[in-house]
């Protein structure tokens, strides 16, 4: 072989030196010949694997495909890490290193000859793998280098390189050559169940000469979940920042909202399965397409709707959205859509606190006895393909909240004579303002029937409303207690506010209330919740005014009258008397 011949190889298997990259891309590099000095390498290699994630605890491994000579420019200071190693005197790794990259790539246009030398399948390698190469790009799916990496990760029988130290991605005592590096056992974030590593895009590097110092090409996929919330103008936050809380009346829908991100190196993987896992809480029920049993769910990606591509389900309180290959979704006329490490997914939909599960017979169930001001508790993880070379290996993210909460009120009715004296059977109405069409009963769902919604003052002068959502009411006496007035005909308007969440997901919360101007506070009073259990209600005491009583004139007079009368028949009688007595001794005569 002619030494120009020698040279020019050599300038071609340069190229390999571009392979020191997160997906272990190849790209054509043209030889500098920097102040440097080239120098073949002698010392053993060192590769540095730095996840850029602290939380986790990934283990990589490696193994060599070609050995090789490494020369590289070298100044008095070290290694020229600006000038590009080159490889010359390539030779097939022992071992089957060869028969599995040479089967995998049989089928790539131009493939050599199975028999060809290393040099020549590694100049094929660096050319077949043309633009899809770079320092930062991660390997596509079906690549010359995917195709290479599948092939070595998927054979048992093959002895991979093991860190060097506890670090998991320190390897030191390397031989020279042309190395693959991937994921040995994904970690998970510290102190949670969940949220398993992904594993990275395969790396390609060159061992000798300089350290290699690179960070896994990943990310691990994550999710959150929001709930509009209607009394701060509709928003859902984003996903750095989620509207976490909202409140609700019974049987009204909220808007939630899943949303969640891919891998970076998405591209790496031909299939990418993806699954939203919804937890509602057993007051909550989602709401159903044209009232059948699939969940009425609005599905996007980077903001395109999904026509198909996924399957929605609702069973035993959990709402499930499944992506078979995420890349395999299509938008409106089944036209593709673009997906990249940047994209997210996002699942709408709504729920309700259903009142046909938390009531029965009229009466509230036990098991939800303490729902008012306790936040109804709806949970979503993510599970994603996190192994581009395993289609069954997958990663859980923690479990992420939104939370629902609904509140209720409790009236005591009470006369003015005496406030510890309680009025039964008193009869009002409440209707929330601006609905004037409807009224709502003691469960807090709504009717057009007032005479259904009348809520009526028990044995200790109490009336009780639960399912109430933030928002200004109109309570309004219909009937007052026997000798008192209608105090309150005009209507109480009063104003729920959610009071201060707590730290935690378990502490009742108890709402706020400030009374309508203008409104008589002797009449009506607002309990201050610092002074009453924890219970989610807004406490009110109303008042309603005795009865007056009307001067009479003209007593005097019909007393005498009724005096005067029984006198005189009291005179008759006794001259009847008399009168009768002498006529019977005149005949006894």
């Amino acid at each position: 072989m002619s030494m120009n011949k020698n040279i020019a190889r050599l300038a071609v298997t340069a190229g390999l030196t571009a392979a020191l990259s997160f997906g272990g891309m190849m790209a054509p590099v043209t030889m500098a010949f920097a102040a440097g000095t080239p120098t073949v390498a002698t010392e053993p290699g060192k590769v540095f694997i730095a996840d850029p994630d602290a939380g986790y605890a990934t283990s990589f491994k490696g193994i060599k495909i070609f050995t090789a000579k490494i020369t590289q420019d070298k100044k008095s200071d070290g290694w020229d890490d600006s000038v590009a190693k080159t490889l010359s005197d390539i030779q097939w790794a022992p071992g089957n290193v060869k028969t599995l990259v040479t089967t995998a790539l049989k089928n790539v246009k131009g493939v050599p000859d199975v028999n060809a030398d290393a040099q020549t399948w590694a100049e094929f390698i660096n050319q077949a793998q043309g633009l899809n190469a770079g320092k930062n790009t991660a390997v596509d799916s079906g690549t010359v280098l995917d195709l290479i990496a599948a092939a070595l990760e998927g054979d048992k029988t093959l002895t991979w390189t093991q860190p060097s130290n506890s670090s998991k991605g320190n390897f030191e005592n390397l031989e020279h050559g042309y190395w693959l590096f991937v994921t040995d056992t994904p970690g998970k974030t510290s102190g949670t169940e969940g949220n398993t590593d992904a594993y990275t895009s395969p790396i390609f590097t060159i061992v000798g000469g300089s350290d290699v110092n690179v960070a896994p090409k990943k990310s691990v996929p994550n999710v959150t979940k929001a709930v509009k919330d209607d009394a701060q103008n509709g928003t859902f936050g984003d996903f750095l920042n989620p509207n976490k809380a909202a409140d609700s009346a019974m049987d009204d829908w909220v808007d939630y909202k899943l949303i969640g991100t891919v891998a970076s190196n998405i591209n790496t993987y031909s299939t990418y399965t993806y699954t939203f896992t919804d937890t509602l809480p057993k007051s909550m029920t989602p709401k159903f397409k044209d009232g059948g049993t699939t969940p009425d769910v609005t599905v996007k990606i980077g903001g395109t709707e999904v026509e198909n591509g996924y399957n929605a389900t609702y069973n035993n309180g959990t709402l499930t959205v499944n992506f078979p290959n995420l890349k395999d979704c299509k938008g409106e006329g089944n036209t593709a859509i673009s997906l990249s490490g940047s994209s997210e997914v996002t699942v709408e939909y709504q729920a309700k606190l259903d009142s046909r599960k938390i009531f029965e017979k009229g009466k509230i169930k036990e098991e939800f006895k303490d729902l008012l001001g306790k936040a109804q508790i709806n949970k979503v993880t993510l599970t994603y393909s996190n192994n581009p070379h395993d289609e069954n290996a997958t990663g859980t993210t923690v479990e992420h909240p939104a939370y629902d909460y609904t509140y209720g009120i409790d009236v005591t009715k009470v006369g003015s004579d005496d406030e510890d004296k309680v009025l039964a059977g008193v009869e009002f109405t409440l209707q929330e303002q601006g609905d004037d069409g409807n009224y709502i009963k003691a469960d807090g769902t709504k009717t057009p029937d007032s005479e259904q919604a009348k809520l009526t003052t028990d044995a200790s002068g109490k009336i009780n409303v639960v399912g109430l959502d933030e928002g200004t009411y109109v309570l309004t006496e219909v009937k007052p207690a026997p000798g008192y007035n209608n105090s309150h005909s005009a209507g109480i308007t009063f104003t729920i506010t959610r009071g201060t969440l707590p730290a935690d997901d378990t502490t009742v919360v108890n709402p706020g209330c400030t009374l309508a101007n203008g409104t008589d506070e002797n009449l009506v009073k607002v309990a201050q919740t610092n002074t009453e259990a924890a219970d989610g209600k807004v406490h009110l005491t109303v008042t309603d005014q005795q009865g007056s009583n009307l001067p009479l004139t003209g007593l005097n007079g019909v007393t005498f009258t009724w005096i005067a009368g029984g006198a005189v028949l009291c005179i008759g009688v006794a001259h009847l008397i008399r009168s009768r007595k002498q006529a019977e001794e005149s005949e006894q005569e």
